[in-house]
């Protein structure tokens, strides 16, 4: 085979390196100057054809050109063509087991490997028909070690091809069977291989290389429980030979950046993207080696790998190295070496997103603390977040030109990870926001809606954890984080609150912690500094925020009447500044809640009532006056009147006159002045003439002032109908079946008689407008309040007047002026049925009834 280059099983390297030229030539012998040069040429010219303009003449590699997708698609076929020739070739001669023709044809086979015209991603397609190759000439090989062939005359052998990265390859081919036949320990023939890999300097073709040697050895390393293990080799061995392949591979990788015209560094950098996984199987490897137990990660894997990354001073290669070594090392050892990781951080170069390596450190930790909670000591012990909390902050002043929302997010990140592994230090959790409050301080409101939305995330995180405002209102740096939002996101913040509220529905029974909540949400409940004009707010919108405030005030309990109290008046000196598009949605949940204390208080009179102190009726009710008069000025009278009649009701029911009178006294007043709509009047109407007929505290004189009031607007209303309808709705206010109630027959029968009176009148109207009398309805309707009162007992109404009104019915509607309306006879043919029902059922009511003829 020539003379002998290699002294076995020293393996002392047959080649000398020629770094220079970035290639190695091999030295045969005494070789000629003439020849050494010939050697060069061919290294750096063409193999079968090709121009040599692939490789520059000086021998420095370059990037490929940048060509046309056309151009890469027949430099791939070409290349394809001339690999399957050569292995058509290289398989007769396996088939015959010629030796020599075997690495002849595959050494011009791999010589298509040289080309620096393809893509990355093209050349992966040629690589991967190479390797299926190597894969049956490796077994050629092993069948030639047992036909006697001897391993050490083929190693020799090999490194006789002409071009040194067909050399190389078959030489790591040729290793995989040395070190499977043991005639050699594994880390000798590991070392001279990985040694030798550096005389391909081009980063593509040398990076495919060491892919082809990490490739071919995984199997063959020196690991614990390996059957290579044993005498001289350890796994120490295996560790070094991954380290320094390891970084090789990335020098080349990294080279990729600085070659080639600046206009094409996006092209690189993507070309770069679609090998960085040749470099990171390295890490994944070294993450499977049984012998790399925690020290020795700690003392000699993590600081190696550390310093290839931080030296390398490459953005996309620290990115991706810092990202891998997170992904394949067991979360354990990320735990016991967090300080060794996070020194590296601030040194690398300003631009490597390093949030989002610290966030998925962070996650892959809280995610080790949730998985099992006996991990949790060794946290404590390691004190993670006083380190994580100290790296992010020396990596934020390391780089000064971060955006906000970078910073933000890291801040994020951590928070996420103290709920998750330490849910019980609120110290820990005010102290990352107060980290966040320095970092905003001075930049005012925030105007980045990236930035906005980690600061929503930060406000939320607590409140999903906890389930509960009452702990986030113990942060004192939470408000101060919400100041830096702006009014549209302090308001989605606010609600977002009100939602946590509800959906745990969480009790906040104390005063200040109420003050604390309204404070976080004075976005919601009044107008701010940056809040937008009335017109830029989406109704539905405001509706929806005013609505929530609402449910919220109902929240807001405590059986402690005091504390009830304190509660109410904090409430009340937030909503009272909202402004007149606000207080017609606060404002009666406010009333109702004082309501509520006031029948509380009610319910307890007479069970040392004294012992409330200052909390009476009376003062709730002056506080409820001066709330409502609030809203009576927006104005929103017709809420305000619902309003005043629910506290005179409940003033009723506490036994105080004057109150109640005062309260209808209001609310009269705001029908006269204030509600003009004759639809609203009608409504406000029904609702007086209602309550008024419930009360039971009012004396002669009290009473027969409000129901005059009530019976002199009845009449008084635009439409006859409607005048008509109210009118007869009176009737009730003399006539109530309480034991005590008034029952003043003739005061009644005088309502309904009016009420027939408006009803012709309505009639009669009908009759000039459109030419026809209207329908019997009304008529109807006082047939059924004049049976209501018969049958309650009313001297006044008896079954001759009765049956007059039913004749003018049946008359009505048999006129030929009348306008049919079929639910008017349905309604009028359903009350004859009751009255034919009652009389046929006998007994008093029947006797009642028995003069009417139907």
């Amino acid at each position: 085979h020539g003379q002998t280059l290699v002294a076995l099983p020293s393996l002392s390297p047959p080649l000398s390196l020629l770094r220079d030229t970035g290639e190695i030539v091999a030295i045969k012998g005494k070789a000629s100057g003439r020849e050494e040069r010939k050697e060069r040429r061919s290294e750096s010219g063409e193999i079968g054809g090709r121009s040599d303009r692939e490789i520059p003449a000086d021998g420095v590699p370059t990037m490929m050109q940048s060509d046309g997708l056309e151009d890469q698609e027949k430099w791939l076929a070409e290349g394809i063509a001339g690999l399957q020739q050569n292995s058509f070739y290289m398989h007769r001669a396996l088939d015959s087991n010629n030796l020599r023709d075997a690495l002849k044809y595959s050494a011009q086979m791999l010589s298509e490997l040289r080309t620096s015209r393809l893509s990355p991603h093209k050349y992966y397609e040629l690589y991967m028909r190479s390797f299926d190759e190597l894969r049956r000439l490796e077994m050629f090989f092993r069948e030639e070690i047992k036909r006697g062939c001897s391993i050490v005359d083929l190693y020799e052998l090999v490194q006789h091809a002409g071009n040194i990265l067909p050399r190389l390859y078959l030489l790591c081919t040729v290793g995989s069977v040395y070190i499977k036949s043991k005639e050699a320990p594994a880390k000798d023939v590991l070392k001279d291989l990985v040694e030798m890999c550096r005389g391909v300097q081009h980063p593509i073709r040398g990076l495919f290389l060491r892919s082809y040697l990490s490739q071919i050895s995984r199997d063959k390393l020196p690991d614990i429980g390996s059957e290579y293990e044993g005498g001289a080799d350890t796994v120490i061995d295996a560790v070094e030979f991954v380290l320094q392949n390891f970084t090789e591979m990335n020098k080349l990788w990294v080279r990729m950046q600085h070659q080639g015209p600046a206009r094409e560094k996006e092209k690189r950098e993507k070309e770069r993207s679609e090998l960085r996984d040749l470099v990171g199987k390295n890490l994944h490897v070294l993450s499977q080696l049984e012998g790399v137990d925690l020290d020795m990660y700690k003392e000699t894997v993590l600081p190696r790998v550390l310093e290839q990354v931080v030296n390398c001073k490459d953005e996309i290669a620290q990115y991706y190295l810092m990202d891998c070594i997170i992904q394949v090392f067991p979360d354990e050892y990320h735990l016991q070496t967090l300080e060794t990781l996070l020194g590296a951080c601030p040194q690398l170069q300003p631009t490597v997103d390093i949030k989002t390596v610290l966030s998925q450190l962070m996650e892959r930790l809280s995610n080790y603390a949730a998985a099992s909670t006996e991990v949790l000591p060794e946290f404590l012990q390691v004190e993670a977040f006083a380190k994580l909390s100290a790296a992010i902050g020396k990596v934020i002043e390391a780089q000064p030109d971060m955006p906000i929302v970078g910073a933000i997010t890291l801040y994020v990140s951590l928070l996420t990870f103290t709920l998750r592994v330490h849910p019980d230090r609120l110290d820990y959790v005010d102290q990352v926001l107060g980290a966040c409050v320095k970092k905003l301080a001075g930049k005012g409101k925030i105007d980045d809606s990236r930035a906005t939305r980690q600061v929503v995330a930060l406000l939320s995180a607590p409140l999903d954890k906890y389930n509960n405002i009452v702990t986030a209102l113990k942060l004192s740096n939470y408000p101060r984080v919400m100041d830096y939002l702006d009014y549209g996101t302090n308001k989605v913040m606010a609600v977002f609150i009100i939602q946590s509220i509800m959906k745990n529905n969480t009790q906040i029974s104390n005063s200040e912690k109420v003050e604390a909540l309204f404070e976080l949400m004075k976005g919601l409940i009044q107008d701010i500094d940056g809040t937008p004009d009335d017109e830029q707010l989406d109704e539905e919108d405001f509706k929806e925020e005013q609505n929530s405030v609402a449910r919220l005030i109902h929240m807001l309990v405590n059986d402690d009447h005091e504390e009830m109290m304190k509660i109410i008046t904090t409430v009340k000196k937030h909503v009272l500044q909202g402004g007149p598009r606000r207080l017609p949605f606060t404002i009666p949940p406010l009333v109702f809640s004082a309501l509520k204390l006031v029948r509380s208080l009610q319910g307890q009179e007479g069970q040392g009532a004294s012992e409330e102190g200052d909390v009476t009726p009376k003062k709730i009710f002056q506080l409820l006056t001066q709330i409502i008069e609030a809203l009576s000025l927006v104005p929103s009278p017709e809420v305000a009147l619902r309003l005043y009649l629910q506290c005179a009701e409940a003033a009723n029911d506490c036994d105080l006159e004057p109150v109640a009178y005062e309260f209808f006294t209001q609310a009269f007043i705001l029908y006269e002045e204030e509600i003009a709509d004759s639809k609203a009047q009608v409504t406000a109407m029904h609702l007086i003439i209602g309550t008024l007929q419930r009360m039971h505290i009012f004396g002669v004189e009290n009473r027969d002032t409000l129901t005059h009031k009530a019976t002199g607007y009845s009449a008084k209303l635009l439409k006859k109908p409607d005048q008509c309808r109210a009118v007869y709705a009176c009737s009730h206010l003399f006539w109530v079946d309480d034991q005590d109630g008034a029952k003043d027959g003739e005061r009644v029968l005088l309502c309904l008689k009016r009420a027939i009176r408006i009803a012709n009148a309505a009639q009669q109207m009908a009759n000039v407008t459109r030419g026809s009398s209207g329908p019997v309805t009304l008529f109807v309707e006082i047939l059924n309040k004049y049976l209501y009162f018969f049958e309650k007992g009313n001297p006044q109404i008896t079954s001759t007047v009765i049956q007059g009104l039913i004749d003018l019915i049946t008359n009505e509607m048999q006129s030929d002026n009348i306008a049919p309306d079929r639910s008017a006879d349905a309604f009028f043919a359903s009350t004859l049925r009751y009255i034919q029902f009652q009389k046929q059922k006998g007994g008093t009511m029947g006797e009642k009834y028995g003069p009417i003829k139907v």
